[in-house]
């Protein structure tokens, strides 16, 4: 997932940036990292460091958003011995830069599915939905003359199938503590498949 949402940072540079850039920040976060015994000794502080990058990096951290990268650790708490296993807790404040997507932004995004109802596309780690009412009345689901089900256009000129690349925007999301799912829409000027 890490390597999904530089991906999708990456891309959105690549064509312009268009819409994307607010969906972007850095902040300040808190995590409470768990450490086994055998890990206690000189590096201490390298293995959380370690630990933090491993546990966090490419995540959702719920309402937060998806955390692309972290860019320093602000302070790492004395820990606290848990009697009953041996391990410590260590409380760490650290900044990263987060990717949390808001409704009304438009970004491309490449479609995974294509069924009667919708598409389903994804934007590096989000997952996003586009429904038939979401997109202009011209497109038509279509699965007997094409090799692959996909939307074409009454005149044929576009086409929505699975791989292809896609401009959206979205309409509203939903946040679930591991992963954020969005539904988006088609249906405006400047929107669609990407020819």
């Amino acid at each position: 997932r890490r390597s999904c949402v530089r991906q999708a940072l990456r891309h959105s540079r690549k064509r312009g940036g268009h819409g994307t850039t607010a969906m972007f920040f850095h902040i300040l976060l808190h995590k409470t990292l768990r450490l086994e015994p055998r890990a206690f000794g000189p590096n201490l502080q390298e293995k959380l460091r370690e630990r933090l990058f491993q546990e966090m990096e490419g995540k959702c951290y719920g309402r937060y958003g998806y955390i692309v990268s972290i860019t320093g650790i602000e302070n790492i708490e004395t820990g606290k011995l848990q009697e009953s296993t041996g391990f410590a807790l260590f409380p760490i404040a650290y900044k990263a830069i987060v990717f949390r997507p808001i409704q009304g932004e438009v970004l491309y995004a490449l479609v995974t599915q294509v069924t009667k109802t919708g598409v389903f596309a994804e934007a590096g780690p989000l997952q996003l939905f586009v429904s038939t009412g979401q997109m202009p009345a011209d497109l038509k689901f279509d699965q007997e003359t094409s090799a692959t089900p996909c939307f074409v256009s009454t005149d044929q000129s576009l086409k929505i199938g699975i791989g292809d690349e896609v401009r959206l925007r979205i309409a509203g999301s939903r946040v679930d503590a591991a992963e954020i799912f969005s539904v988006a829409t088609i249906n405006a000027d400047y929107l669609g498949p990407l020819m």
